[in-house]
């Protein structure tokens, strides 16, 4: 198996009616879990990283496991650029072999957003990569990204139709109410916006924040035409507490095959319920 485009993953979960998981990893350890987890669920699977993720890891580092992994496990990978905003950066990574690109406007203008997204569209699909945009933003923090809970906006639907339209992207990352990072308080998804959007709009809708959402929340999203679901924070930290316990437990530990392996168990569960929520095991 190869690393894949996300486009027919997509479109087949759009069909379909359920959502296609995207992880964010950041090591080797990481990427074995969920590979190896969505393989046993016979599930399809997006491996996500931001720009510091592969700064971190490294492209080829990421791309080479990626693609050991989809051969031992015989599970086709979509390796995701997740909230990119450089030209210059995503075709270094298309040309290292990812075919999945989410590039990152949304802070922009609408009319430059529009530009940029266009150029980034143009570009990856010579490649036949597939490209994801955002309109509208998310608040929370992400790595690099922090955005303002005052600076978050919604997505507007006529908006939304003519972004699609004048980009020609292949999926569209909304802003209905979620955050990334952990929620302070309880989140109100904007469900009707998220209908409004379904209605005018034809692609793949993706939601961002899913880390902390009610199982229901997600459900009904999905309901309603989200099929990509991205989960980063909640990965992180069931692997980083399962990890500390047991280091404070074992003082002596200095073998990372052992004190690895109660943090990918931990990290394991977290995969396993979001297939499961997803309604994607099996769908291979």
């Amino acid at each position: 198996m190869y690393i894949i485009s996300s486009k027919n993953m997509l479109l087949k979960a759009q069909k379909g009616g359920y959502a296609v998981p995207a992880f964010n990893i950041h090591n080797l350890e990481t990427m074995q879990v969920v590979v190896e987890t969505a393989a046993e669920m016979r599930s399809p699977l997006i491996l996500a990283g931001t720009p510091g993720t592969y700064s971190y890891a490294g492209t080829g580092n990421v791309v080479a496991i990626a693609r050991d992994l989809a051969k031992q496990w015989d599970l086709p990978l979509a390796v995701h650029l997740d909230h990119h905003e450089v030209l210059d950066d995503i075709r270094q990574k298309v040309q290292a072999g990812i075919r999945s690109v989410m590039i990152d406007g949304s802070h922009a203008p609408f009319e430059e957003n529009v530009e940029l997204v266009r150029r980034v569209v143009e570009l990856s699909h010579r490649y036949d990569a597939s490209v994801e945009a955002e309109l509208g933003r998310l608040g929370g923090v992400e790595d690099d990204l922090v955005v303002d809970e005052e600076d978050a906006l919604y997505t507007n639907p006529e908006q939304a139709r003519e972004f699609v339209l004048r980009t020609g992207i292949d999926s569209l990352a909304v802003a209905i109410g979620t955050a990334h990072g952990l929620y302070h308080h309880d989140p109100k998804l904007d469900f009707d916006r998220l209908a409004a959007i379904r209605e005018r709009v034809d692609v793949p809708l993706v939601l961002h924040g899913a880390s902390g959402l009610p199982e229901s929340d997600i459900r009904k999203a999905i309901s309603l035409g989200v099929c990509k679901v991205n989960v980063a924070t909640e990965l992180k930290i069931a692997f980083s507490d399962a990890l500390k316990h047991y280091l404070q437990d074992n003082p002596k530990a200095n073998d990372p095959r052992h004190y690895m392996q109660p943090a990918k168990a931990a990290m394991k569960e977290v995969v396993q319920k979001v297939i499961h929520v997803c309604g994607c095991e099996g769908q291979l």
